[in-house]
């Protein structure tokens, strides 16, 4: 009986739904998002930033999609931990024999999506990094408008991370924002 590779892979890709974006907890979040819900919010923000960018917006949403899956198992390193020790080319090993049982085609694409993404060599993997970066400073700003003061430095020095102009107009916006405006002018009562 064949082993069930593909089956095993979206198991494993389900681990991000358990895993924490480590970083928050600095802010003194308790139960930060998850690896999945930030992946999925930078995919669709990678989406909109693509469009905005003139980027295929199905390859850079794809981008977003996996860059993280091996912090599945190697896990989320936050910027502290970054002076010490760069868990990176673990996080690579870790793709690598992810992907590595999959159809040759699947492992192929998503290697070259993890690698452009990490590399940082073009506009399309500029646009997916920014997705990523502004993902995290949507979630920092949410986290700040509740109470967490300590999230505030995200929102100090994400610009000058941010690569496009879409991206930095978008930061801009949302530092002006609370993230419940959205809902303002819906609420009837």
């Amino acid at each position: 009986m064949a082993k069930p590779v593909l089956t095993d892979f979206c198991f494993e890709l389900g681990m991000m739904k358990k895993l924490s974006h480590i970083g928050s907890k600095f802010a003194g979040v308790k139960q930060p998002d998850t690896l999945a819900e930030h992946s999925s919010r930078s995919a669709q923000i990678g989406y909109l930033l693509a469009i905005l960018e003139d980027e295929n917006p199905e390859y850079v949403a794809a981008m977003c999609t996996f860059h993280d899956i091996g912090e599945i198992r190697v896990g989320d390193q936050h910027n502290i931990s970054k002076r010490y020790f760069d868990l990176k080319p673990y996080e690579k090993k870790a793709m690598e024999e992810q992907t590595s049982p999959l159809p040759e085609a699947m492992q192929k694409r998503i290697r070259q999506l993890w690698t452009e993404f990490h590399d940082q060599e073009t506009k399309a993997s500029h646009v997916a990094r920014d997705a990523d970066l502004l993902e995290t400073m949507f979630q920092a700003k949410e986290y700040w408008d509740i109470g967490f003061v300590s999230a505030k430095r995200w929102l100090d020095n994400g610009n000058k991370f941010l690569k496009t102009k879409s991206a930095k107009k978008i930061f801009k916006d949302l530092k002006k924002r609370k993230f419940s405006d959205w809902w303002d002018h819906l609420n009837t009562v």
